[in-house]
């Protein structure tokens, strides 16, 4: 008989393996430090890729509920060199296989396909100890304790359960993204507005870049890449948002104005998001009773990836238990056979990404890489 199984992270990885458990009648909780559902905000628009995403959806019988939050013509994307000239522009026909959805609508949809029981909120794990025999005691920052038979780490870049796997930490890949918004664009921000289109905006040059996405309510997401050493950034008080803008802008003096306004109109203060990325071909030894999925398995630059295989994990690691529900360690095994191929495959891409955004030949090189792209999904 399959034991209980305990999810440590209630985003789209653990959700989607409690899901599938779920629909097997496997007893699985769920764990998140967060202390409800709408304790922040999800972030903004992903890309469901047919390959991973989509596939994760399917095998958590959620794959129509996915389809009625698709943002249509939001898989549109434009290439801008820094004096606002277009290199690149490709409309949504809807043909593509990567459909556009909000970030806290698909969480919203598995969220709500759980009994309300299965996540328990305001759980921030503290300590994780391992009890021999593929148990190990969960203690949070409450005080409150739990004891598990198959734990999950599903809690992110700074997992607190991959200590008990791997001794290897995440580090800073030598750029980092500043996030900020633009409301009502079309009415308040037209020339941005004009400038991203209607999907994603990729205005790009060596070591520096704005990318921005169209969500469907009229708002732009920014992210401000720079390629620069970390003290770079922790030098600067981004609490003063006037003159951590005018720091940030500065970087981009001479660019097109229509660009540079997503920087210097934004309507949200700019937070910094540092990226951090695990070895390529991260692994560890089996480990009785326990595993990772998501960034705690696998961080990586952000290329579109992240979510979609978080989502596959799950949905992976869930089909394996189901399979093996009297042989924990052989679905374990299996699952991460999978996993560690997979991981490194899509975290060289991930690489190569970054460096086309931001490396010497930007923008061209993700010029050429989107024009490959099309040649081959025609082919």
């Amino acid at each position: 008989m399959t034991p209980p199984v305990t999810i440590v992270g209630a985003g789209l990885g653990g959700l989607t393996l409690a899901r599938v458990l779920y629909l097997h009648g496997i007893p699985v909780t769920v764990y998140e430090a967060e202390a409800s559902p709408m304790a922040r905000t999800q972030g903004g628009m992903l890309d469901i890729h047919d390959d991973s995403g989509q596939l994760a959806l399917k095998a958590a019988g959620l794959f129509e509920e996915f389809r009625s939050l698709i943002h249509e013509g939001g898989q549109a994307s434009r290439v801008l060199d820094q004096n606002g000239k277009v290199l690149l522009d490709e409309e949504d026909d809807g043909t593509g296989g990567r459909p556009e959805v909000r970030r806290g609508a698909l969480r919203r949809i598995l969220l709500e396909s759980l009994p309300a029981e299965t996540i328990r909120w305001g759980k921030k794990l503290a300590r994780v100890i391992a009890r021999g025999g593929g148990r190990h005691e969960l203690t949070f920052a409450d005080g409150f304790s739990a004891s598990t038979h198959l734990l999950v780490g599903a809690d992110g870049t700074w997992s607190k359960v991959r200590p008990l796997l791997s001794d290897t930490t995440p580090t800073y890949v030598g750029a980092s993204f500043i996030e900020t918004y633009l409301h009502d664009a079309d009415a308040r921000h037209r020339a941005a507005a004009e400038a991203v289109g209607g999907g994603a905006l990729f205005a790009n040059a060596p070591g520096k870049g704005i990318f921005a996405h169209r969500e469907p309510d009229s708002a732009l997401h920014v992210y401000i890449a720079l390629k620069r050493p970390a003290e770079w950034f922790t030098a600067i008080d981004f609490t003063d948002v006037p003159t951590a803008t005018a720091c940030v802008a500065a970087e981009f003096d001479g660019w097109a104005p229509a660009l540079t306004a997503l920087i210097t109109d934004a309507d949200t203060p700019p937070v910094l998001r540092m990226l951090h990325t695990l070895p390529n071909d991260h692994r560890w030894e089996r480990v009785g009773g326990m595993t990772l999925l998501g960034d705690a398995a696998h961080v990586m630059p952000p290329a579109g990836d992240g979510a979609n295989l978080a989502m596959l994990d799950g949905a992976e690691l869930g089909k394996a238990i189901v399979a093996h529900p009297d042989d924990i360690e052989a679905a374990l095994a299996t699952y991460e056979a999978a996993l560690f191929p997979r991981s490194q495959s899509a975290a060289v891409g991930a690489h190569e990404i970054l460096e086309l955004c931001l490396g010497e030949r930007a923008p061209f090189g993700l010029v050429d890489f989107f024009s490959g792209m099309r040649e081959r999904m025609s082919e």
